[in-house]
């Protein structure tokens, strides 16, 4: 199966270099875009959930702090709230919409551990299914995701709940 479009990220197109923040990091500059634009599916004060734009599975979201910071130790507490209610509320929200049979969830705290942006914390919420690794994977070292990234933000934004004191726009 052909992938091009994965070749931006085996390239390291919009890596930061270094660890600042600002319009380098696409962690920074994501919830400044248009939701849609920016693969943002929810809000909160101090952290909000994007899509992943390299996904291993259809929904595969991250939670992240909007502050630029690396490592979860340097978390606030109020951050380190937010970020696991969010992850809680990715969870239903992706239970409801895709019904998934499990989930990974999990942070890779530098590039060595497999952080493939080092420089800002992100948690991911990967949505499992009995089956969801056939040959393509190991045959092809690719995946087949039967549905567009824009198809499910908007899917996963409708069900998010507005209550968690969180905004969806777009």
């Amino acid at each position: 199966m052909w992938t091009p479009h994965r070749m931006v990220y085996i390239g390291g197109q919009d890596k930061p270099a270094d660890t600042s923040a600002g319009a380098a990091c696409p962690f920074c500059r994501a919830p400044t875009l248009d939701d849609a634009e920016g693969l943002v599916v929810a809000r909160g004060e101090l952290a909000y959930v994007v899509l992943n734009l390299y996904p291993y599975n259809p929904g595969h979201l991250m939670v992240l702090p909007y502050r630029h910071v690396a490592g979860y130790p340097d978390l606030t507490p109020a951050e380190t709230t937010e970020v696991a209610t969010l992850t809680q509320t990715a969870m239903r929200v992706l239970r409801e919409v895709s019904a998934p049979h499990g989930f990974n969830l999990g942070m890779n705290q530098g590039s060595v551990a497999g952080a493939g942006i080092a420089a800002h914390l992100h948690q991911h919420v990967v949505p499992r299914w009995g089956g969801d690794a056939n040959f393509l994977p190991v045959v092809g070292r690719t995946k087949a995701l039967p549905e567009l990234l824009g198809d499910t933000r908007a899917r996963l934004a409708t069900a998010w709940p507005t209550s968690s004191g969180t905004t969806v726009k777009g």
